[in-house]
């Protein structure tokens, strides 16, 4: 969407393509032209778009959010927020939401000391904010208009300044592709007094295709005998790959990568071609049997009334009743000598040829089945010659006939396994259905989707659309109350949110040459609710991948793989923890009605959403222990519970807080090694305060907050189940600044990161060391947050003057403090200690995607410290960095401790690795 300007104004030159290289303006003729040949295409970008006033931009952070934005005081144009892709059957919408917010002095300040230059990295802004993917019914067009009219989308959003000052812009515009942006421009112009923008079909496409292969990183995924396995491709080598779009018929296109530039205008070396500013593509082959064949002859054949519900009969059928087997023809035999089974489909509805039967003697499951076999193969066999033709291992399936289907995915797999004699492999897209109207989407030039990368994009799985057994059941959600009606009404005991999903034995399938594929138990899955796979993408462009990784292409970082059994484990853990979470929850918002009713919704949607794990554990992407344990997280602030234990938090806080001054005073009585040992002992001692583990909440009622401290204390016996301590001594005491700056990643509030942490914080700064404390963005159980941190420091530093001066230092405090005891009056200037925010809302950390603040922090960086079981040992305990690392933690968690180290629960880790 976008306010529309006079004149075509060619794009400057730095703004043409996001990191592709720009080669130099060819030599015009005596007559001032450009020499032309007839191998180059040349098109011209599009001026329509609205033109950006940066001047006074400031960037300002989301913390709540983690949606970090630039906001354009100047900026007279709405941003885009819209983009459809109208079909014949389906109408796909991607729109944009933003929030903007502000940053403290404290954040402002840390910055600046870390010289974080956020604007600078490229020529536009890039809004933080998030992509969403909703779909409709294209003969339901006007629960389309009525859901883009009440979020107020084609106008910048309710959210925008624009629609807040009443101020509306004319002639406003929406990017759109399909036919339908011709079909029904009257009715838009009509209901929403917009002008459609007619985007080419084939180029939104492969744009859309492009930008999910390269932005997300569980994308493309492989389907072999009811088996899900995803494919990280590397950014480097994407290209060529053969691209088939499923739609009502089948398109096939070669997409490659050979761009060059010339000034205002862009080269391609084919005039066959076009270029959509990611890569060379043409289309080079197609078939008019594709998902409208199906559909269309299924529908003349069935009383099936919608697609899926044709797809849903096709489980239950038994296609050998239909189709002319090898064994029909030789009498229950193989034709062994060609390599042909008795099972092998020798022609589709062969056999109705000598029934005699009607039509309505034959059952409708075993129609949809034979017809689905019939239009799958021959698309998987026509796909795979064409691969075959242009010398292409990589063929990637797309559009809205393969929908998640199982058998559709399986069926096409197989054909191209079989002919390819297992050389290339089919792959599928996650946002199969979505690829024109994200093509159309980034044609809209400034929002610079070219340059983000996969560590700047966060998916998310809301329970945030009426999808119901493949069934569109109305527009998408509109707010809060709508979600937990729907919750209401459709879910019962938590678990059937995705609708029960038909089953049914096999029967024989293929198709000329080769077998039916089979699958895990004999049973394929149709995915019928593959809609709530569809999550949203949030665009976070101050993410970036941490510096310090040793290898970012090779690090993994959970530690364990998430498997059947693993899964069942933790399904049942976080099932029995969940009505103390909620319980909390609610208490945290007051324990009132309205409190009470999101609690209970927020339990039915994360029952629902491990029931369909535990179901397909692929159905999200590659899933890790720290991808389930942030869904819970994001499951509670989808339902408004933003810090349920804030309370706890803060009385746990002021508890370790009055003891802080005796055990500083008892750590400075010690020496310089015994005092390391106390603080490290300390460390472990006080992460026994973690709310997430059931261990450890059993302790809470038998003792106070310090109690339990002490008796963690006394029970610290060396050796640890991997001490690492007298290395770290080593090479802490072997000079007076053994470092130049450390990171330390802190865990949990109260006793964990007063008595633990910050005791050894201080004493690091005692070696002249900087020291920055790396915390959670968003609340996470019990875990400090970064926007915590500085309060919780400010009450230290009143009685230590080593964590005053260094706390000022480092901004932490601003204003004089009056009434500390200063016992550093006379120390020279402290270096500082500094505090910011890791870009997760998790228990875990994921170092492919930290906030722009760490990875400036890591710069000047030779020490991490990870601390806690999230960070140090569900994930990063195998990670290799490129600096000294430190990972300490108490595993309260007895599966574990058997698992990575056949221990026992609250054995203790301090894990020292040098760098090499």
């Amino acid at each position: 969407m976008a306010a529309n300007n006079s004149g075509e104004a060619p794009i400057p030159l730095e703004e043409a393509g996001g990191g592709v290289k720009h080669e130099a303006e060819p030599q015009a003729d005596g007559k001032g032209k450009a020499p032309a040949t007839s191998t180059t295409t040349m098109l011209h970008r599009s001026g329509s778009r609205p033109q950006l006033d940066l001047s006074g931009a400031a960037i300002h952070g989301a913390l709540e959010d983690r949606n970090p934005t630039i906001l354009l005081p100047n900026q007279s144009d709405d941003i885009s927020h819209l983009a459809l892709d109208i079909g014949g059957s389906l109408i796909k919408l991607v729109y944009f939401s933003r929030h903007a917010d502000t940053e403290d002095k404290r954040k402002l300040s840390t910055k600046r000391r870390l010289e974080i230059f956020t604007g600078a990295r490229r020529s536009y802004p890039v809004l933080g904010g998030r992509l969403h993917f909703v779909k409709f019914e294209t003969g339901k067009l006007n629960e389309c208009l009525d859901f883009i009219s009440s979020k107020q989308l084609h106008r910048g959003g309710v959210d925008s300044p624009s629609w807040r000052s009443g101020v509306q812009p004319d002639n406003i515009v929406i990017k759109t592709t399909g036919g339908g942006a011709y079909k029904y421009a009257d009715l838009f112009k009509e209901r929403l007094g917009v002008s459609l923008e007619k985007e080419d079909e084939m180029d939104c496409l492969v744009a859309g295709s492009n930008f999910l292969l390269k932005a997300i990183r569980h994308e493309a995924f492989t389907h072999m005998d009811g088996q899900k396995e995803y494919v990280q491709i590397d950014q480097n080598d994407m290209f060529p790959y053969l691209l088939v779009n499923v739609g009502s018929g089948v398109s096939i296109i070669k997409v490659t990568f050979r761009l060059i530039f010339y000034s205002h205008w862009i080269f391609a070396n084919s005039s066959s071609s076009k270029v959509d500013g990611h890569g060379k593509f043409q289309r080079v082959s197609g078939t008019n049997v594709g998902g409208g064949t199906y559909w269309g002859l299924g529908r003349l054949m069935t009383e099936c009334k919608s697609f899926d519900e044709l797809l849903e009969l096709s489980q239950r059928g038994d296609n050998s009743t239909i189709d002319m087997l090898v064994g029909d023809i030789y009498g229950g035999l193989d034709y062994s000598k060609i390599g042909l089974s008795a099972s092998t489909i020798a022609s589709s509805f062969g056999k109705t040829i000598s029934d005699n039967k009607e039509l309505s003697e034959y059952r409708p499951e075993d129609i949809s089945l034979s017809l689905l076999r019939m239009i799958s193969y021959n698309i998987g066999q026509i796909s795979y010659l064409n691969a075959l033709r242009y010398g292409l291992k990589r063929i990637l399936f797309g559009g809205f006939f393969i929908r998640g289907h199982a058998y559709t995915m399986d069926t096409i797999s197989f054909a191209v396994h079989f002919w390819s004699k297992g050389e290339a492999k089919a792959m599928f897209l996650r946002h199969e259905g979505f690829l024109g109207a994200l093509g159309a989407f980034m044609s809209y030039e400034k929002h610079g989707l070219d340059d983000l990368s996969a560590h700047h994009l966060v998916e998310r799985f809301p329970m945030g659309a009426p999808y119901v057994g493949g069934k569109i059941h109305g527009p998408p959600l509109g707010d809060l109350n709508e979600k937990i009606s729907w919750m209401e009404k459709f879910v019962q005991k938590g678990t059937q949110i995705t609708a029960p999903v038909p089953m049914g034995a096999p029967a024989t399938t293929g198709m000329g040459g080769f077998e039916r594929p089979t699958s895990k138990g004999d049973i394929l899955r149709s995915d019928a609710s593959a809609a709530l796979n569809v999550g949203v993408l949030h665009l976070v462009p101050s993410l970036d991948v941490f510096p310090l990784l040793e290898d970012p292409k090779t690090y993994e970082p959970n530690t364990i793989d998430l498997d059947q059994d693993e899964f069942k484990y933790w399904f049942t853990l976080l099932s029995d923890h969940l009505p103390d979470l909620v319980e909390k929850a609610v208490a945290s918002e007051g324990g009132t009605d309205d409190a009470k009713r999101r609690g209970d919704a927020f339990a039915h949607a994360f029952s629902a959403h491990l029931a369909r794990l535990m179901e397909e554990p692929a159905a999200y992407g590659k899933f890790g222990l720290a991808n389930l344990l942030e869904l819970r997280e994001e499951c509670l602030r989808e339902f408004q519970f933003f810090d349920a234990y804030a309370s706890i938090k803060q009385r746990e806080n002021e508890a370790s807080l009055a003891v802080l001054p005796d055990l500083l005073m008892e750590l400075d009585s010690m020496d310089e090694e015994a005092r390391l040992l106390a603080l490290i002992e300390g460390v472990l001692a006080a992460n026994i305060f973690d709310w997430g583990s059931k261990a450890c909440v059993d302790l809470y009622h038998q003792g106070t907050i310090i109690e339990i401290y002490r008796m963690s204390r006394k029970k610290m016996q060396r050796p640890w189940r991997i001490d690492d301590f007298d290395i770290f001594k080593m090479r802490m005491l072997k000079k007076d600044r053994p470092y130049k700056r450390a990171l330390i990643s802190v865990d949990n509030s109260g006793a964990d990161v007063v008595l633990g942490m910050l005791p050894l914080a201080r004493e690091l700064l005692r070696h002249g060391i900087e020291v920055v404390l790396v915390a959670n963005s968003l609340p996470a159980l019990n875990d400090v947050t970064a926007n915590e941190l500085p309060e919780i420091v400010a009450e230290a530093a009143k009685h230590c003057g080593i964590l005053r001066k260094a706390a000022e230092a480092g901004g932490l405090i601003v204003d004089a403090m009056a009434g500390i005891q200063d016992d550093a009056k006379d120390e020279p200037a402290s270096v500082p200690l500094m505090v910011v925010e890791n870009g997760c809302g998790s228990p875990c950390i994921d170092f492919r995607q930290v906030s722009s603040e760490l990875a400036a922090a890591a710069k000047d960086a030779d020490l991490l410290i990870l601390e806690g079981m999230g960070r140090a040992l569900h994930t990063n305990l195998n990670a290799r960095f490129k600096c000294d690392a430190l990972k300490l933690a108490m595993v309260k968690n007895q599966r574990l401790a058997e698992k990575l180290f056949n221990g026992n629960i609250y054995d203790c880790i301090c894990k020292f690795e040098p760098v090499s």
